[in-house]
């Protein structure tokens, strides 16, 4: 990942940022609450020599003083400064357990001890201070060589007493919300990084790019209230033209052959492979192609559930030899689009499927159409689209945005590479909004009037894209023979 798409996902995960902050600063807040405020009180200790009447006397003494100064410090946390400290004030805790609340520092180039004391009481903090300052200054004597003359060779006075304290000098609120949201910050880009790096669904087309040179032909985008058959249901729609685009697309890809059936497949179930086959050839229909779908599904057909077609008899019906194709075949919205269910489930898919029978029926439909479209099920848990795929003239595969992962992609390329499948390219299903990259719905340039009307078998209920078991529908369906070549070629 570059830093562009770094910025992109910070920005398409602002949400869960945002929330990590908040959630940072309400544990900042809560923490703040539950702590016990501290006080502290200081105060200021002063030394000096005694005596020196030359200027030279005076600046030795300075300077006698100054390499002192380190012996001082460690003196403020001794038995001999705090004992007495915790007789006079009757404490009820050790010296050692009193050194641990009391800071010194002598700030460099001076001879002032400040001696700062922290306890949860300002009183209590304040007097501890001041009886600290008190007990260093009469040990401070004891500390340095007295002179011949017998007077005291240093003098530690007071500067500054102690005062109670107004405010607590910890928690502070506002520097623990500062690193609380700066740390639920943190928190929030780690987690969509490593959500990002660790997720190996397939997103988008720069995901595909990076597993193979096979072209994303088609995007299609989610929604949620969409009806399988929406390029029907709403031909106007964004998902529609999404539809017309991939038409567009496979007709580049088939330019320069004579490829007239395909294979819609995916790498696992609920990728949404039925509703683009679906979709797919409603699009090729509505451009004055001769097309048929084929439900060769024969594990989980559902052709027939969603457009609401009799699934009693079909492909299997017809390979078995107990139908005729032109009994079987039903006819869907006013004759644009013919159908193949997938009739009774074989105990033998695959063989079915691969058998010389299906050969010729192949051979029989790509002869009466212009376009033989085959719903099949997904190649990594069965053969069958495999098998499929080297009989027909080319293969898409539906990639599921919100489904599919790299590897099992990556493994149905091989899978369909390795049995010799044409494949026309991949269709990017069920893709997020924020990751299309925006879309825009179709607008009609004509009356459409051909397009709706009464009588529709629709399939409506649903989201696009759900890969749902189920074989059966509406009774009465009229059944149609193929439609001899007297439509318009196929066009976009």
């Amino acid at each position: 990942m570059d830093l562009n798409a770094y910025l992109t996902l910070l920005a398409r995960r602002w949400r869960t940022i945002l929330a990590a902050t908040a959630l940072g600063l309400l544990a900042a807040f809560g923490l703040t609450a539950l702590m016990t405020p501290q006080y502290t009180a200081a105060t200021r200790v002063h030394f000096a020599v005694r005596g020196g009447e030359s200027v030279s006397e005076l600046a030795q003494g300075s300077t006698f003083t100054e390499s002192q100064m380190s012996s001082y410090v460690e003196a403020v946390r001794s038995d001999l400064v705090l004992e007495p400290v915790v007789e006079d004030l009757g404490l009820a805790v050790g010296t050692r357990a009193l050194a641990e609340v009391i800071d010194v520092t002598a700030p460099e180039g001076t001879m002032v001890l400040e001696i700062a004391v922290t306890d949860p009481d300002a009183t209590h903090a304040a007097e501890l201070a001041n009886a600290v300052a008190a007990e260093l200054a009469r040990a401070a004597a004891v500390l340095t060589p007295a002179p011949s003359d017998g007077s005291e060779p240093v003098v530690a006075t007071v500067l500054t007493r102690a005062y109670v304290p107004d405010s607590p000098t910890s928690p502070r609120l506002a520097a623990m919300l500062a690193l609380g949201g700066v740390l639920g910050l943190l928190v929030g880009v780690a987690w969509a990084v490593v959500r990002r790096l660790t997720d190996t669904r397939v997103r988008s087309a720069e995901d595909v790019a990076e597993l193979t040179d096979v072209p994303v032909i088609g995007t299609v985008a989610f929604e949620q209230a969409a009806s399988r058959a929406f390029v029907d249901d709403d031909p106007t729609g964004a998902l529609a033209e999404a539809i017309r685009q991939l038409r567009t697309n496979l007709t580049f890809v088939h330019r320069g052959d004579d490829a007239r059936s395909l294979v819609v497949t995916s790498s696992v179930a609920g990728e949404g492979k039925t509703v683009t086959a679906i979709n797919l050839a409603i699009a090729m229909g509505n451009a004055g192609a001769r097309v048929i779908l084929v439900d060769a599904d024969l594990r989980r057909p559902a052709v027939a559930s969603y457009l609401g077609l009799e699934g009693r008899a079909g492909l299997t019906t017809v390979l078995i030899g107990a139908a005729e194709l032109s009994e079987v075949v039903q006819t869907w919205h006013r004759g644009a689009v013919d159908v193949l269910v997938s009739g009774v489930i074989p105990p033998n898919p695959s063989e079915l499927l691969g058998s010389t029978e299906m050969t010729t029926l192949l051979a029989e439909l790509t002869g009466a159409y212009d376009l033989v479209v085959l719903d099949s099920p997904p190649v990594l848990p069965v053969t069958d689209a495999a098998v499929l795929s080297t009989l027909a003239g080319g293969t898409v595969l539906v990639a599921g945005a919100d489904r599919v992962h790299r590897a099992q992609l990556r493994e149905s390329l091989e899978t369909l590479v390795r049995v010799g499948a044409r494949l026309r390219g991949i269709v990017l299903n069920k893709v997020s909004v924020k990751n299309r990259g925006g879309y825009y719905a179709y607008q009609p340039l004509a009356d459409r009037s051909d397009v709706g009307g009464r009588g529709r078998a629709r399939a409506r209920g649903g989201a696009h894209g759900v890969e749902q078991p189920g074989v059966g529908g509406a009774e009465g369906t009229d059944v149609v023979r193929p439609r001899p070549a007297d439509r318009r070629p196929v066009r976009d």
